[in-house]
């Protein structure tokens, strides 16, 4: 799934172009490899040439789709808005009648004569500060000079009848280009010049064209090892900002870490991680945030981060990404195994793809002493006001069947609040019947020696399932809580652990307040204003700054939608003494800011452990937190 960042803010081996194939079935080659090239040597206009060679068709109508969503997004990309010169054609190199039936689609008329397709496909960072709707930036792709960001999925399309096919995938590319990629390659060599590098992959259906993407430029990659897991690193920083090498220590520290915490799951022997830091600007991509793949993800953050605050957002992402190896890697619905592209479904499990894995990222940084149990504390309570933006009573079952559609598009950002919560209510849950033995990765590991990759779940059958598993308790919080409608009262299962809620000044940001952010934006005037939760941060109140009035400027610089990320991305980061200089609009005046930054509170509900607790309440908690 996609993993945003809360604070602003997803073969192939061609030797040969032969269209020689044997037919396996009366209307298509089952057997036979899709052979696709991609010609990064003849890029112009931003623009990849691309070409696909599916063998012989056996029938006179044929259907090319790009993907119209992808695995993890839970929202419409429509790939095929970025292909462009389209072109069928026959043995003899003639074009033959093809038309784009949909935004993703394409038929062509005469299958029979149909040797390969081509087209010409645009790059989607560019874009993202445009009016055209463009995918979540790490599903995204680039086509840049010194970059290309290889979401395949962006590339290669499929056709329905061969969407089980194999791949063979050759890349050419400039001989200078670092090559990153989630797929082993098959081969490797020169051209006849010896000016372009061909690389040669195998994908064995399209899936997993899907599941593996590439980054080819200026890169910077570094490998270690976890367990006996590989890790790859490969970072483009466009100003040489920060390099693979000073953020290996923190990853292979915080994966290592990980691996301790899940024990003796070995979903995979290698696993990569794509980071692009983003410039921020008016063609780069601002989605921050992270796309988890089965074994890899593509991660997009800010290269004007602190080191300090790259690292906070790794651990807080990455680590998110790398426990999808768990679920939806080990155990997922026959929804996701069986994905449709163009039409799909969704399962009812948001609240254990996304929400599990999102409390397992949290969990485990107390659980290994990465972060000691208040700043635990913290971020669980951060969720749970931050999940109070969203329905409380809406059935998060039903949500996540129709993710896509409103309102419950609206609440999709709750699976990694309340999802979370939801995870660790049934952990407390099961800790507690076990008299702290068991909690919810156990559950979690259960589910996968049971199904594992190639075995998907009946949708319908897994609550059942996990009822069967654990205790009827369960069972009941499950009826309640995740398919009804009945809101959770956090303080039944904080009780059971000895812990309380009381008022408290709660440090914060310089851009939240109350679980939110304190800006709202105006899209017809491209306005920023401050919002009425602006009271409830002591920086802003000291300053006088008050709700609906207008963020002019930032230190000189005029304040619009076009910076706003960059801009909250340093405010983000101000540490206590910097010079503050900013000017806000009021009732048509200028009021001017002038101060240094200081720790900044709100008066909120904070977790504390009550001052007398039961040895039960006190070993319970203590199995919670550490076991």
């Amino acid at each position: 799934m996609k993993k945003t960042i809360s604070a602003f803010f997803l073969i192939l081996f061609l030797l040969s172009c032969s269209s020689t194939r044997s037919l396996s079935s009366k209307n298509f080659a089952i057997s036979s490899p899709i052979l696709t090239t991609l010609l990064l040597n003849k890029i112009q206009n931003d623009r990849v040439p691309v070409e696909i060679d599916p063998g012989e068709f056996q029938k006179d109508t044929v259907i090319y789709r790009l993907p119209k969503v992808i695995q993890g997004t839970y929202e419409v990309s429509n790939f095929g808005d970025y292909i462009y010169d389209f072109k069928a054609h026959d043995y003899n190199g003639n074009i033959i009648k093809s038309l784009k039936i949909d935004k993703n689609s394409w038929i062509i008329y005469e299958g029979k004569r149909l040797d390969k397709i081509s087209y010409q496909v645009e790059d989607t960072f560019d874009i993202e500060n445009t009016d055209r709707a463009t995918p979540f930036s790490p599903a995204g792709t680039n086509i840049e000079e010194d970059n290309l960001m290889l979401n395949l999925h962006g590339f290669i399309g499929y056709f329905d009848d061969l969407l089980n096919n194999s791949y063979r995938l050759k890349i050419i590319a400039d001989k200078k280009f670092i090559r990153s990629s989630a797929i082993p390659k098959i081969s490797e060599y020169y051209d006849k010049d010896e000016i372009n590098l061909i690389t040669n992959y195998f994908a064995n259906r399209y899936f997993d064209i899907t599941d593996n993407p590439m980054m080819y430029g200026k890169l910077d990659v570094e490998e270690f090892m976890v367990g006996d897991i590989k890790i790859v690193l490969s970072l483009y920083s466009p100003n040489n900002v920060h390099s693979a090498k000073s953020l290996k220590e923190l990853i292979e520290l915080m994966m290592q870490a990980q691996k301790k915490y899940l024990g003796s799951i070995d979903s995979t022997k290698r696993y990569d991680i794509f980071l692009y830091l983003s410039e921020l600007s008016d063609t780069s991509p601002v989605g921050l945030g992270a796309l988890e793949h089965h074994t890899s993800t593509v991660v997009v953050l800010s290269e004007a981060s602190s080191y300090e605050s790259l690292s906070e957002s790794i651990v807080d992402v990455v680590a998110h990404e790398f426990f999808h190896i768990l679920t939806p890697l080990s155990i997922h619905s026959e929804d996701i195994h069986f994905f449709n592209y163009n039409n799909p479904t969704f399962s009812k499990h948001l609240w254990m793809y996304e929400g599990v894995t999102e409390y397992f990222a949290q969990h485990f940084q107390v659980n290994q002493g990465l972060v000691d149990k208040e700043e635990f504390y913290n971020e669980i309570m951060n969720k749970i006001r931050a999940s109070m933006r969203y329905n409380d009573s809406m059935s998060f079952s039903k949500m996540s069947e129709n993710i896509l559609d409103k309102p419950y598009s609206d609440n999709y950002y709750n699976v990694y609040l309340k999802g979370a919560l939801i995870g660790m209510c049934i952990d407390i849950l099961i800790r507690k019947e076990t008299n702290g033995g068991r909690g919810i990765l156990w559950l979690m590991k259960e589910l996968s020696n049971k199904y594992g990759k190639q075995k998907p779940f009946d949708d319908d059958q897994l609550f059942n399932e996990i009822e069967s598993m654990t205790f009827p308790s369960i069972g009941k919080f499950i009826k309640d809580h995740i398919v009804g409608e009945t809101p959770i009262n956090y303080n039944e299962f904080f009780e059971l652990l000895g812990l309380e809620l009381k008022d408290d000044n709660v440090e914060t940001t310089y851009i939240q307040s109350d679980g939110e952010l304190i800006f709202r934006a105006d899209r017809e005037t491209d306005k920023i204003y401050f919002k009425s939760n602006v009271n409830n941060n002591s920086f802003w109140a000291d300053q006088g700054v008050r709700p609906n009035d207008l963020f002019k400027s930032f230190k000189g610089e005029e304040v619009s939608l076009k910076n706003i990320n960059l801009i909250l991305t340093k405010m983000y980061q101000w540490n206590e003494g910097e010079e503050v200089s900013i000017v806000i609009e009021r009732e048509g005046l200028d009021i001017i800011i002038k101060t240094k930054s200081k720790k900044t509170f709100m008066k909120a509900k904070n977790i504390f452990e009550i001052s007398s607790p039961s040895k039960f309440q006190k070993e319970l908690r203590s199995s919670w937190l550490f076991n």
